[in-house]
C-alpha cells in the first residue's frame, strides 16, 4: 500500500487527483463546523456535555460523522441521498418503468440517478424537520425552547424556521456535490469518502473519552487495551467477511460468428458473504431507538400506570446487565440486524436478475437447468452464505452490550466505551472505503504503467 501511494505521488496527474480529493475532504470538514442558523450553541453545548449519553443524539451523530454534535449545516450529511438511493433500489423491481431504465445501460442509469437527486430534496427537507423534532423530543419542551427558540410555525417563527431548514438542505446538497466532484476528478467513490471522513474525524474525540470518568489508572489502561484488541480483531474479521465470496461456476456454450465457431468459456458468479454492508445495522438502530423516544412523551402523564410503562420502555436501552431488560434489548437488536440482513440481501440479489442475464449471454451453471431452477439454486446459495454475514453483522452491532456485560462481570464500569470509539457500522464503512480507494489507485497506476510501456 505504501509503495502504491509513493508511486502515485510520483505521477503528476495522479498526484493532482489525490491532492484534489484531500482538499475537498478538508473543505467538507471545515463546513461541518458551521452551526445551523437559529441554534443557541451555549445551551446546546451544555446539553451535549452532560454525563448521561443520549441515544438519539448518539445515533444521529454516528450517521453525520459528528456534525450533529456541533448542530452543523452538515448535520444530515449525505444520508438523504443514501435514503433516496435505497428507495429507488427497492422500487425498481416493483415499477416496470424503472426496470426498463435499469436495463437501458448507461443512459438508463443516468436517468435513475437524476430521479434519485430529485427525491433527495424533499427527503432532505423532511429529514431536517424530523431531525430537529427528534432532538426536541429527546430534550423536552423546555430544552428545545432554549436551544432553538425561534423554530416553529407560530407568528414570527416562519422565516427563521425556513432559514434553518434551507441551511440544512443546502449543507446536504453541498456535501453531495463535493462527493460527485471527488468521483469525477479525484480518487475513490466521493459519497463514500464523505461519510468516511466524518467517521474518522470522530475517532480522536472518542478515544479521549476513554480517559474520562472515575476509573482508576489500571481500569483505564485495561479499557484502552480492550479497545485496541477489539479494533484489531474487528478489522480482521471485517476484511475477511467483506472480501469473502462464493464463486458459482458458469459455462458458456459455443457461439457461431459467420464461419467461425468460438469455443465456450468458463467463468463464475461472485456472490459476496456480506452484500448488504452496514445498512441492516442502521435500519435496526432506527427501530430500536424509536419506541423509547415515543415512550418519553408519556413519562410525565397523569395516569400512573401509563407513566410506569413509559418509564420502563424509555429506559429499556440504558439498563444494567443485572436486569432482564438488558438482555432482551440486545437480543432484540441482534435479531433485527439478522432479519434486515436477509431481507436487504434478498432484494439486492433479485434485482440483479442473474438467471435472465445468464440466458441472454448464453451461459449456464453446470448441472443446473436454466431459468427457474437457476434462480432457486442461486437464491439458496445466497441465503446460506448470508447466514454467516448476518451473524457477523449482528455480533458487530451488539459489541457494546457484550463489552458492558464483561465490564459488569469483572467490575470495570464504562468498559463498553472500548467498543463505541468507532462503532461496528463505522468500521465496516471505513474498511470498505479504504479497500475500494486503494483498488482504484492501483488500477490507475496499472493503466499508466501500461501506457508508458506502449
Amino acid at each position: 500500500m505504501i509503495e502504491s501511494v509513493r508511486a502515485a505521488f510520483a505521477l503528476p496527474d495522479l498526484r493532482r487527483r489525490i491532492l484534489f480529493t484531500i482538499g475537498l475532504l478538508i473543505i467538507y470538514r471545515l463546513v461541518a463546523n458551521i452551526p445551523v442558523p437559529g441554534v443557541d450553541l451555549t445551551y446546546w453545548n451544555l446539553f451535549t456535555q452532560q454525563t448521561a449519553p443520549n441515544a438519539v443524539i448518539g445515533f444521529m451523530d454516528l450517521l453525520s460523522g459528528g456534525a450533529v454534535r456541533n448542530f452543523s449545516v452538515m448535520a444530515m450529511g449525505v444520508y438523504p441521498y443514501i435514503t433516496a438511493s435505497i428507495i429507488v433500489q427497492l422500487l425498481t423491481p416493483i415499477i416496470p418503468q424503472l426496470q426498463e431504465l435499469q436495463s437501458e445501460g448507461e443512459t438508463g442509469r443516468n436517468k435513475l440517478n437524476k430521479y434519485t437527486y430529485y427525491l433527495t430534496v424533499p427527503l432532505a427537507m423532511l429529514q431536517a424537520v424530523g431531525q430537529i423534532r427528534l432532538v426536541g423530543l429527546s430534550l423536552g419542551v423546555d430544552g428545545m425552547a432554549q436551544i432553538m427558540p425561534n423554530f416553529g410555525v407560530e407568528a414570527g417563527q416562519i422565516l427563521p424556521t425556513l432559514t434553518t431548514l434551507f441551511a440544512m438542505l443546502g449543507g446536504t446538497m453541498f456535501a453531495i456535490w463535493l462527493g460527485e466532484l471527488i468521483t469525477e476528478d479525484g480518487i475513490g467513490q466521493g459519497i463514500s469518502l464523505i461519510i468516511f471522513s466524518g467517521i474518522v474525524a470522530d475517532i480522536l474525540p472518542g478515544f479521549s473519552r476513554l480517559f474520562t470518568g472515575d476509573n482508576t489508572t489500571a481500569q483505564t489502561a485495561f479499557t484502552v487495551i480492550a479497545f485496541l484488541l477489539i479494533t484489531a480483531a474487528t478489522l480482521l474479521v471485517i476484511v475477511v467477511i467483506q472480501e469473502g465470496q462464493r464463486r458459482i461456476p458458469v459455462q458458456y456454450g459455443r457461439r457461431v460468428r459467420g464461419r467461425k465457431v468460438y469455443q465456450g468459456q468458463s467463468s463464475y458468479i461472485p456472490l459476496k458473504v456480506n452484500t448488504s454492508g452496514m445498512i441492516p445495522i442502521i435500519f435496526a438502530s432506527s427501530i430500536v431507538i424509536f419506541p423509547p423516544l415515543i415512550a418519553g412523551l408519556f413519562v410525565n402523564s397523569g395516569n400512573q400506570f401509563v407513566s410506569g410503562v413509559a418509564q420502563s420502555v424509555a429506559g429499556f436501552a440504558n439498563q444494567d446487565p443485572g436486569n432482564v431488560g438488558f438482555y432482551l434489548y440486545w437480543i432484540f437488536f441482534f435479531l433485527l440486524v439478522v432479519g434486515f440482513t436477509f431481507f436487504y440481501t434478498d432484494v439486492m440479489v433479485r434485482q440483479q436478475n442473474i438467471p435472465q442475464t445468464l440466458q441472454r449471454q448464453g451461459g449456464f451453471i453446470p448441472g443446473i437447468r436454466p431459468g427457474k431452477r437457476t434462480e432457486v439454486y442461486v437464491m439458496s446459495v445466497v441465503r446460506r452464505i448470508t447466514f454467516a454475514g448476518a451473524l457477523f453483522l449482528g455480533t458487530v452491532a451488539i459489541l457494546p452490550g457484550i463489552m458492558q456485560f464483561i465490564g459488569w462481570i469483572i467490575g470495570i464500569p464504562g468498559l463498553e466505551n472500548a467498543a463505541v470509539v468507532i462503532s461496528g457500522a463505522g468500521l465496516i464503512i471505513v474498511v470498505g472505503v479504504v479497500i475500494d480507494t486503494m483498488r482504484q489507485l492501483e488500477s490507475q497506476l496499472l493503466m499508466r504503467q501500461y501506457e508508458g510501456f506502449l
